[in-house]
C-alpha cells in the first residue's frame, strides 16, 4: 500500500512523512529584551575602562536627574511652572530626535539593518525593538525629569492619573522618535556623511548648551518664568508636550482641552509608528548600492580624462599660478571632504562667530570681543602638517629647499586668509551693529587683523617646531595619547607668543585713546592690516628653512597616530 502526503509525494513504506518544523508564533518581545540586557552585559565585561565609564555616566546622569526632579518639586505651585514644564518636555524630546543624528554609534541596536535575515513582520519588529529601546540611561533620564515634570503641575487625583498617562505616552513618543528618525537615516548614518555628522556634533552641542546658558539668565531676571509663556503657548499643542501641559489643564478643570491634548499625543504617537513601521520595511526589503552592481552608462566619453572632475574651473583660474596656487586649492578642499579638518573649521567659523554676539546679547559685551575670531581662525595653522597625518609624505617629497617650504607654508596660509579676512570683518561689523559702537569698528578691526597676522606667524613656527599626530579612528581626539603634552606647549605657547607679537597695535591704541586723539583711531585699521601682513610673511619666512631641514623628524612625528 503506497501513501501519498499531503505535499502529493508517495511514501512507499507506508508510513507517515515527517510534520514540518514548527514555526514558532509568540511575540519576539521578550527575546528582545533579553538581547539587549546581554549586549549590555558582555559590553561591560569587555574592560574596566568601558565599566567605569558606563557607571560614571549613569551617575552623573541620574544624579542630574533626581536633582531636577527635586527643582521641579520644589516649583510645586509656582506660578508658570506649567509653562517651564512644557518647554522642559519639548526640549527633551528635540534631544531624543537629533542624538541619533549626532551619535549613531552609541547604540549599537540602532541599526536595525542588523536584523535584516530574521523571519520577523514588521508590526511585531517595531513592537519588540520599542519594549527593548526602554532600557538604558536615556530612558530613565527621561522617565525622572517627565515624572517630575508631571508632579510640578498635578493637583488632586484626576490630575495625578493624567499624570501617570502623560509620563508614559512621553516616554513612549520619545523613544519612537528616536527610533523613527535613526531607522529613516540608517543609510546616511552609516556612510561618510553620516560620520561628518557625529564629528561635528561637538559644534551643536556648543551652541546649544550657549543658548541655554542665554536661557537661564533670562529666567534669573524679574520676569521669571513668566518669560517662557509665548513659547509655552505654541508648544503646548506639540506632542508630547501636549501630553503634560494636559495634566495642567487636568488640575484646572479643562478636561475637554486635555482631552484634546492626549488625543493629539496618541495621534502622533500612532504617526511615529506607522513612520517607522514603513521606513523599516523599506530598508529591509530594499538593496542598497553595496548589494547591487552599478548600471553601466550607456555611452562612454571617448577620453578617460574627460570622465575626471576638472581641476581648472572658474575658481582655479582665480588662484596664483604655481605652487603656492595649488597647495591653497588642497587646502579648501580638504577643509570641504576631511571629516577632520571640516570639523576645525565649523567649530572655529561657529565659536569665533558665536562668543562675541553671546557677550554682546548679555549685556557685557564689546566690540573687541569679536578678536575672538581672529584667534579662532588663526588657530588652525597650528599644527599644519599634522593635520595631513600620514598623507604629509607625500607632501614632503616634493620639498627639497627652504623656498620649497616656503610656497607651501604660504599656500597653506592665504587658503585660510581668503576665509578668515572676510569672516573677521563680519564679526567686528556684526558687534558693531549690535553695540551701536559704529566709531570703534575701524580700530577693532585692526586690533583683530593683526593678531590673526600674529596667529599665522607663530601657528607657521608651531608646526615645524612642535608637530603632532591628529588619531584618524576617533571622531572626538584630536591628538595622541603620547603627544598630548607636545599639544598643549604648541597650542598654548604660540597663543602667548601671538599675543605679544600684537602688542605693538594694541598699545598703538591704548596710546591714543589716552592722550585723547580719538580723530587718529581709524589709522589702527591699516596699520593693524600691514602689520599683521607682515608679521605673517616675517612667520613664514622664518618658519620655511626649519621645515627643509627637519622634514624626518616632522613626518615621523605626525605619523604615530
Amino acid at each position: 500500500m503506497t501513501l501519498t502526503d499531503p505535499l502529493g509525494a508517495e511514501n512507499p513504506l507506508g508510513t507517515a512523512a515527517p510534520a514540518p518544523p514548527a514555526v514558532p508564533t509568540g511575540s519576539p518581545t521578550p527575546v528582545f529584551v533579553s538581547l539587549k540586557l546581554a549586549l549590555l552585559r558582555n559590553g561591560l565585561r569587555q574592560s574596566s575602562g568601558r565599566r567605569a565609564a558606563y557607571i560614571t555616566s549613569l551617575v552623573m546622569a541620574m544624579l542630574f536627574a533626581v536633582l531636577q526632579l527635586l527643582g521641579l518639586v520644589l516649583l510645586r505651585g509656582t506660578n508658570h511652572v506649567d509653562a517651564l514644564v512644557t518647554l522642559l518636555t519639548a526640549v527633551l524630546a528635540l534631544g531624543w530626535a537629533v542624538m541619533p543624528l549626532f551619535f549613531p554609534g552609541g547604540d549599537e541596536t540602532l541599526d536595525p539593518t542588523r536584523l535584516v535575515m530574521l523571519p520577523l513582520r514588521p508590526r511585531s519588529l517595531i513592537t519588540a525593538l520599542l519594549v527593548s529601546s526602554l532600557i538604558g540611561i536615556g530612558p530613565l533620564f527621561t522617565l525622572t525629569l517627565v515624572a517630575g515634570s508631571a508632579i510640578a503641575v498635578a493637583h488632586g487625583a484626576a490630575a495625578a492619573v493624567a499624570g501617570v498617562v502623560a509620563v508614559v505616552l512621553t516616554v513612549l513618543v520619545c523613544v519612537a522618535l528616536a527610533r523613527a528618525v535613526a531607522t529613516a537615516n540608517t543609510r546616511l548614518l552609516t556612510s561618510r556623511k553620516g560620520r561628518d555628522m557625529a564629528v561635528l556634533s561637538g559644534l551643536f552641542v556648543a551652541i546649544g548648551a550657549q543658548f541655554v546658558n542665554l536661557g537661564a539668565q533670562q529666567l534669573g531676571g524679574k520676569n521669571g518664568l513668566s518669560v517662557l509663556e509665548p513659547a509655552s503657548a505654541v508648544l503646548r499643542w506639540v506632542p508630547p508636550a501636549a501630553a503634560v501641559d494636559a495634566v495642567q489643564g487636568v488640575s484646572d478643570g479643562a478636561y475637554g482641552v486635555a482631552a484634546a491634548q492626549f488625543a493629539l499625543t496618541v495621534a502622533a504617537l500612532a504617526l511615529l509608528m506607522w513612520w517607522w513601521r514603513g521606513t523599516l520595511t523599506h530598508l529591509m526589503t530594499t538593496p542598497d548600492a553595496s548589494t547591487i552592481q552599478a548600471a553601466a552608462p550607456r555611452e562612454r566619453r571617448s577620453s578617460g580624462a574627460a570622465d575626471t572632475p576638472d581641476a581648472s574651473g572658474p575658481f582655479a583660474r582665480l588662484l596664483p599660478s604655481g605652487r603656492t596656487g595649488t597647495v591653497l586649492l588642497r587646502t579648501l578642499r580638504y577643509a570641504v571632504r576631511d571629516p577632520k579638518t571640516k570639523s576645525a573649521w565649523v567649530t572655529s567659523l561657529g565659536v569665533g562667530l558665536l562668543l562675541p554676539f553671546i557677550t554682546a546679547a548679555q549685556g557685557n559685551g564689546s566690540i573687541y570681543w569679536a578678536c575672538w575670531a581672529s584667534g579662532m581662525l588663526g588657530m588652525l595653522m597650528y599644527n599644519q602638517f599634522g593635520q595631513d597625518t600620514s598623507a604629509f609624505w607625500m607632501v614632503a617629497q616634493t620639498i627639497s629647499s627652504p623656498r620649497d617650504a616656503y610656497l607651501e607654508l604660504r599656500g597653506r596660509a592665504l587658503a585660510l586668509l581668503l576665509v578668515a579676512v572676510p569672516y573677521v570683518a563680519v564679526a567686528v561689523l556684526g558687534c558693531a551693529a549690535v553695540l551701536k559702537s559704529w566709531s570703534a569698528a575701524p580700530e577693532a578691526l585692526g586690533i583683530a587683523l593683526a593678531l590673526l597676522g600674529s596667529m599665522l606667524a607663530t601657528g607657521a613656527l608651531t608646526s615645524v617646531l612642535a608637530p603632532y599626530s591628529i588619531p584618524q579612528d576617533s571622531g572626538y581626539k584630536n591628538v595622541v595619547p603620547a603627544q598630548a603634552g607636545i599639544a598643549w606647549i604648541s597650542i598654548l605657547g604660540g597663543i602667548i607668543v601671538g599675543s605679544v607679537l600684537c602688542a605693538p597695535v594694541l598699545g598703538l591704541t591704548i596710546w591714543l585713546h589716552v592722550s585723547g586723539t580719538h580723530g587718529l583711531l581709524w589709522v589702527v585699521f591699516p596699520l593693524g592690516a600691514v602689520y599683521g601682513a607682515a608679521i605673517a610673511e616675517t612667520g613664514l619666512r622664518v618658519a620655511a628653512p626649519r621645515v627643509a631641514a627637519r622634514l624626518p623628524e616632522i613626518l615621523a612625528a605626525v605619523s604615530k597616530g
